[in-house]
């Protein structure tokens, strides 16, 4: 019996992560622990912690690290190191399971290290050179025992950062693997669900701050909402932005543009399965979300990518990058909704989507011996490039 737990602190890795959590509970040989934290238990987005715990998944500790009544993201971290250390050291799992780069898993990867507890994480090796989560993951990687990346470069990126080949592995994303498990909901089932009007045009939009521009999130999400605005006669489908510094910023000028637009919504939460449902059924993703670049593509639909907050991730040829200003994200939402670029979009392959991605994690984590796991010594490529 393998002692695995899983952390979790938002909707979106939650979504990404939920068919490994299924598989994880379900499995005789594990003895799973879901960690759960974040804006999982926050109210202004959503209470997402009432989403896992109708899937049916135990939650073994729920650790509310002060998102709502805080706004010092350093302050948040802390309280979060605090929160996992104390949660962590009563668990003791043999090994944690830690997804991504935002500043709450840098807490759990703090905690996981302090208290010897081994960590094996998913998409590393990654870039998003907008925000301060590039240096966050980067850390979490050397912080790493066993690395599932979801690309060949990747993989190689995390190698050069000393980790050994033999505890890196390219399984591709767990996000797009859902998509061809997950039953898609209708236009009309999500126009029942959502209480939304479809038009002949359709937009999802999810815009986070850029944290490594301090100061531009609002007039960014300015110039995005002024030219969605020249699109009156489309749907536009907001997602609530991360909790992020500005990320409240970002909410309330989406929040006006909501109340004085018939043609817009804004949702706190849509779960996985009416998310990627949209994202099917809509004519572009527009914003700066890390899914419209990794799993939007393998649902054929168009992204414009705004700003740089995703700046140095691979991409698929059906992302369009623009500046995040109104004219050049114009231009970028006219290009996507051409009959040229929507012709295009049939034949698009995406470089995150690799079969059986979470059960390929699932044989690692009980196939590979943990014995002396903790100890790992620099892999310096310059003396073997054998990867």
């Amino acid at each position: 019996m393998r002692k695995i737990a899983l952390v979790t602190t938002s909707r979106a890795d939650y979504g990404i992560q939920s068919r490994l959590i299924r598989m994880l509970q379900d499995c005789p040989d594990v003895e799973f622990s879901l960690i759960v934290s974040g804006t999982h238990l926050s109210k202004k987005h959503g209470m997402t912690i009432n989403e896992i715990e109708r899937d049916g998944i135990t939650i073994r500790a729920k650790i509310d690290i002060g998102i709502d009544t805080e706004s010092d993201i350093a302050i948040i971290t802390s309280n979060a190191i605090t929160g996992f250390s104390h949660s962590l050291s009563k668990i003791n799992p043999e090994i944690c399971i830690l997804l991504g780069d935002r500043y709450e898993m840098l807490a759990a990867a703090i905690a996981c290290t302090l208290n010897n507890i081994p960590i094996a994480h998913i998409h590393g090796g990654e870039a998003t050179q907008g925000a301060f989560d590039e240096a966050f993951r980067h850390s979490i990687t050397k912080m790493s025992h066993l690395h599932f990346t979801s690309c060949e470069p990747y993989r190689r990126r995390v190698i050069q950062l000393g980790e050994s080949p033999d505890r890196v592995f390219n399984v591709g994303a767990l996000g797009v693997e859902n998509i061809h498990k997950v039953k898609l909901l209708s236009r009309e089932e999500l126009s029942f669900q959502l209480g939304i009007t479809f038009r002949k045009t359709n937009f999802l939009v999810t815009f986070h701050p850029e944290t490594n521009n301090k100061g531009a999130a609002g007039s960014q999400i300015d110039e995005l909402l002024t030219a969605l605005d020249k699109f009156n006669d489309s749907t536009i489908i907001f997602t609530h932005p991360n909790a992020d510094s500005e990320g409240d910023v970002v909410a309330e000028h989406i929040l006006q543009f909501v109340n004085t637009h018939s043609n817009a919504y804004m949702f706190s939460s849509l779960g996985a399965q009416r998310y990627l449902s949209l994202v099917k059924v809509v004519d572009a993703v527009v914003g700066n979300s890390s899914s419209g670049i990794i799993e939007v593509p393998s649902l054929g639909t168009a992204t414009v990518n705004v700003g740089n907050r995703e700046a140095g991730r691979i991409r698929a040829k059906s992302v369009i990058d623009c500046r995040p200003d109104k004219v050049s994200i114009e231009e970028a939402l006219n290009i996507a909704l051409s009959n040229d670029f929507q012709t295009r979009l049939k034949n698009i392959e995406n470089p995150y989507d690799k079969p059986n991605t979470a059960n390929r994690i699932l044989e690692i984590l009980l196939q590979f011996s943990f014995k002396d796991l903790l100890s790992k010594s620099f892999y310096d490529i310059n003396q073997t490039m054998e990867m």
